[in-house]
């Protein structure tokens, strides 16, 4: 139980890291306005108070609260981990939540905990998005794979492992 740490946190830490890292670099260079890259792909600079696609924009504080419960429990869920891929898949939702998060707490707001969430990749047809929110569909995915490729392991009849065990 527990045997997957490394692989759960390792991938929330990258994915942190990426969305902060990208997000440094849109503020940095998108202040002059958007770039357009290949057909309605291009990165415009919004801040987002609300939830995914902008939903309940006015109640950030709430939002982040619910956010941070959301990351607690993941951790949670993570440490006990004993799938790589449901490890991974975890790690991901968690590196997603926690780079919005990052956003949440440690930017210009109306408080603590109501910083506005840097958005950058606009696709002209979808509402802007950022890395983080990449992640946590990612992350979904590879909990979906998980279940599906890997179902959990019963314990045999007479209390012995269950066959292919790990």
């Amino acid at each position: 139980m527990g045997r997957h740490r490394p692989a759960f946190f390792g991938a929330a830490a990258v994915v942190v890291a990426v969305d902060q890292l990208t997000k440094h670099l849109a503020l940095n260079g998108l202040d002059d306005g958007p770039i357009d890259l290949v057909g309605t792909l291009r990165l415009n600079l919004t801040f987002n108070s609300g939830a995914a696609f902008s939903l309940g924009s006015g109640r950030t504080i709430w939002i982040t609260l619910v956010a941070t419960v959301v990351a607690v429990v993941l951790v949670r869920m993570g440490w006990r981990a004993d799938r790589r891929l449901w490890a991974l898949g975890l790690g991901t939702v968690l590196g997603g939540a926690g780079g919005n998060l990052v956003d949440r707490y440690l930017r210009d707001g109306d408080g603590f905990g109501a910083g506005h969430v840097v958005d950058f990749v606009d696709l002209q047809w979808w509402p802007v998005f950022n890395v983080a929110d990449v992640a946590l569909w990612v992350g979904i995915g590879l909990l979906l794979l998980s279940s599906w490729r890997e179902p959990a392991d019963e314990p045999a009849a007479d209390g012995e492992p269950a066959k292919g065990a790990r």
